[in-house]
């Protein structure tokens, strides 16, 4: 596995992710119905990131920016995918590591996750296990399709 910024050649394959994650609506914040233009515009604003097999095929992407602008720019905000195929391998881990290096190499003093959705227990349990802090629960924050008004996380690291 390769993990490296995405060039426009990759866009296909970081959409065969995306849309089927945010159509399902039950771990991000995007409207269920984005267009691929709008979900482009959204992700590559920053840096985007790639975790690639030896074919070339993405396997997970991943976006970084500033959290907050002016004299709150020194704190990153992500957001990560991973496709189902690729999922329990360690591939999400070592994307977050990836993402977590190139942020302090940008001179990010932190990170932060201002929507994590407390029903995603896998990427909660991930982003704990490599330092992050659940810093408080928005109660009933996001509505999820199954399982109705569930919490949000604002998640936290020093970087």
């Amino acid at each position: 596995m390769l993990i490296r910024e995405a060039g426009a050649d990759d866009w296909p394959g970081i959409w065969a992710i995306i849309r089927p994650v945010v159509e399902a609506g039950e771990t991000f914040t995007w409207d269920r119905d984005v267009s691929q233009e709008r979900a482009r515009a959204m992700w590559t604003a920053g840096h985007a990131y790639v975790a690639v097999d030896e074919s070339g095929a993405v396997l997970a992407t991943a976006e970084l920016h500033r959290n907050q602008g002016g004299p709150g720019s020194h704190v990153a905000n992500a957001g990560f995918m991973v496709s189902p195929s690729a999922q329990g391998r360690g591939v999400g881990r070592a994307l977050c590591a990836h993402v977590l290096q190139e942020a302090r190499r940008l001179g990010y003093r932190a990170m932060q996750f201002n929507a994590v959705v407390e029903t995603n227990v896998r990427a909660v349990r991930l982003w704990q296990s490599l330092g992050f802090e659940i810093l408080t629960t928005v109660p009933e924050a996001f509505h999820h399709p199954n399982k109705g008004f569930v919490g949000l996380h604002v998640m936290y690291l020093k970087l």
